[in-house]
């Protein structure tokens, strides 16, 4: 009898296993295609919004930073060091955004981008500032019109929103570059 109830035990113990493993395997695949959901409601465009601005972001950030330590006019020393605090904190932000949508960002900057830092850190003091201001007017006009579009164009709320938001800031920068480059000339 004792032999009776342990068999009976051990197969409910299996029955049951069985039924775990199958309403964890459902949770899974269920969990799974949310994810692969949640990708791939972002379009491409806005995936590639996200993508661009991350790249210029984390490159704004590195050539302030070389600014600060390598600009010899105190307005290039200045506006590098906004360029780290403005972009840091606007990476910060699209991380955030990405992190939420499932987008995958780099956390380094790509070979187009490392090969501008590299030019300018090669360069000496004396001719770095001129470099420095031509390559940030060029850079945030490019960067003016890529955010422009995707806040007028994008089709993600929150990618949208961002985007319009920091456009304001890139505008701002263009403009204080500008006056820079003019009092240089």
């Amino acid at each position: 009898m004792l032999q009776g109830r342990i068999f009976t035990f051990m197969n409910m113990n299996k029955i049951t296993t069985r039924f775990c493993i199958s309403i964890f395997s459902c949770i899974a695949a269920v969990n799974l295609t949310s994810h692969a959901r949640a990708a791939d409601s972002v379009s491409d465009m806005d995936k590639s919004f996200v993508m661009k601005a991350a790249q210029g972001g984390m490159t704004e950030v590195q050539l302030g930073q070389l600014a600060t330590d390598k600009g010899t006019s105190q307005n290039v020393k200045d506006f590098g060091a906004e360029m780290v605090t403005d972009h840091g904190n606007a990476n910060t932000q699209l991380k955030s955004i990405a992190s939420s949508k499932e987008i995958i960002i780099s956390q380094k900057i790509d070979s187009k981008h490392q090969a501008m830092v590299d030019n300018l850190s090669g360069l000496p003091a004396a001719a770095f500032d001129k470099a420095y201001i031509e390559a940030m007017v060029v850079a945030h006009t490019k960067d003016n019109a890529l955010f422009h579009k995707e806040a007028s164009s994008g089709q993600d709320a929150d990618i949208k929103a961002f985007a319009a938001k920091t456009d304001e800031v890139v505008k701002m920068h263009l403009s204080m570059i500008q006056d820079i480059q003019s009092k240089l000339k």
